[in-house]
């Protein structure tokens, strides 16, 4: 199949797309004065041209009175010679005609050209108009033409408007020059208005082009003002500043699950290397111990579960939940139900003392459960057995606005003041954690949830003296369905 060819005004506007934008800015501002020059051009011309026929009708019309009144001073059927003062320079000297009743035509000795009668003229010889005015064509030469009332007849009178025409001509001239030079001179200022005003967008562009070639997300550019482009410089900017951050974070994250890789698998390897070693021993009749080697697969089982659940968490951290999965609108005491739920069969002998409200947020539903669960789990690793893991979610309103709150309580030692500001981190593990299973991402995961929704994670020490675990979400208000109209009754029968 061949393409279809495209259209004249498709191609145009490839073309017109093509070309930069400085030079479209310039061409847009010279196009848009050369209208508005061509427009007060055209009028300046055709109101001064009308203006100076009018005026030129007035003074002919005034001529021929003159000359009508000079001639009825003559014998019936004399017109004079050019030698009298009525007539006016050579070159645009007039053309007499008496026009009779009777349709007699007499004009000067040394005229030769004879002036046309129209119909209006004899309605003028008749009496019926006082003047008529009309363009006539003699030998090739414009002549405007007014006839009047004249005694046993009408009078012709005509002459070449030279004076008007050539104003007009040296007019036009003018206004193209003007106008011209107003095109020339828009182009030019339209250039140097869009060089400057796109100035700052070259600044960008060049600060973009450095970004790509070199990966430096630090090149900031200096921005001043509070236009658009100083708008969107400053969009840059915050674009730079968030993907160093990311980038750094995701740096931080590989050297750290590096780190923490390391131990694990450096166990792994040794433990698997001591049974290598005596398989190799055995096959000489020195074999390893029943109870070592059972020690050994158990310390393999437990770190492939180590390993297994740090890379899960890993995975959980580094990827954007925001984008895997849509937020929909919920209850967030159903995602504690859940969460709790799983707790249980994760750890039967835990205890978990549940209080919930009613909580309508907007969120994702995957996300915050694996955020409560992860809570639950550092609650529950550190809750003495028999003692119970206390969990309220409230509604509240706070500056204004409603907010769901939900508290985990443990009966724990409690985080020490000098751990407090750091639970959150990724990878951390107080002093008194390092014994204990886990990888110190459980919490730093809750935090980039939490965030994820608008809200807030902190940990305090409880007023029983364990630790107290708050996190506050954004709520909303309900938008369920009203509920189906009950039936009518049917109508019972009569009888």
């Amino acid at each position: 199949m061949t393409d279809r060819p495209r259209r004249p005004a498709q191609a145009i506007q490839e073309r017109w797309r093509r070309i930069p934008l400085r030079a479209r800015l310039t061409t847009i501002a010279a196009a848009a004065v050369a209208v508005a020059v061509l427009a007060v051009s055209v009028s300046t011309f055709l109101l001064l041209r009308q203006q100076l026929r009018d005026q030129f009708d007035r003074e002919l019309l005034d001529q021929a009175r003159n000359a009508a009144r000079t001639l009825a001073t003559y014998p019936s059927g004399v017109i004079p010679d050019r030698d009298n003062p009525f007539w006016g320079e050579e070159r645009d000297a007039p053309l007499l005609q008496f026009v009779g009743v009777d349709g007699e035509l007499l004009r000067p000795i040394n005229q030769a050209a004879t002036l046309p009668v129209t119909a209006r003229d004899l309605q003028v010889v008749r009496g019926e108009a006082d003047i008529a005015y009309s363009n006539v064509t003699i030998d090739g030469d414009h002549y405007r033409m007014v006839t009047v009332q004249l005694r046993g007849g009408a009078l012709e009178f005509a002459r070449q408007p030279v004076s008007v025409e050539e104003t007009l001509a040296k007019l036009a001239l003018l206004l193209t020059f003007i106008g011209a030079a107003g095109v020339v001179g828009a182009a030019v200022l339209g250039w140097t208005v869009a060089r400057a005003g796109l100035a700052p967008v070259d600044r960008l562009t060049a600060a973009a082009e450095h970004v790509a070639a070199t990966q430096d997300l630090t090149a900031a550019i200096p921005v001043t003002g509070d236009d658009e482009v100083a708008r969107l410089g400053r969009a840059f900017n915050a674009m730079l500043a968030a993907l160093g951050t990311s980038r750094d974070d995701q740096r931080r994250l590989v050297e750290d699950a590096g780190h923490e890789l390391r131990t694990p698998l450096t166990s792994l390897r040794t433990n698997i290397e001591l049974l290598l070693r005596a398989e190799e021993q055995s096959a000489s009749g020195r074999s390893l111990p029943a109870a070592d080697r059972a020690r050994l697969l158990r310390d393999l089982d437990g770190q492939m579960v180590e390993l297994t659940q740090l890379t899960s968490e890993l995975v959980e951290l580094a990827r954007n939940d925001a984008a895997a999965e849509p937020e929909e609108q919920l209850d967030l005491a159903d995602i504690v139900v859940a969460a709790v739920e799983r707790a249980r069969v994760r750890v039967p002998g835990v205890l978990i003392e549940t209080e919930l409200t009613p909580a309508p947020i907007t969120g994702r539903p995957s996300s915050l459960e694996r955020a409560v669960l992860n809570v639950l789990d550092n609650a529950a690793k550190w809750t003495p057995p028999g003692t119970p893991i206390q969990v309220r979610l409230t509604r509240q309103t706070l500056d204004a606005r409603p907010w769901a709150v939900l508290e985990v309580e443990d009966q724990g030692p409690g985080v020490a003041e000098e751990d407090l500001p750091r639970v959150f981190e990724r990878f951390y593990r107080s002093a008194s954690a390092r014994a204990m299973p886990g990888s110190g991402l459980g919490l730093a995961i809750v935090r980039q949830a939490i965030a994820g929704h608008g809200g807030t994670a902190t940990i305090e020490r409880a007023p029983g003296g364990g630790a107290l675990l708050r996190i506050v979400l954004p709520s909303v208000a309900w938008a369920r369905p009203s509920p189906p109209a009950p039936p009518a009754p049917e109508p019972r029968a009569a009888g």
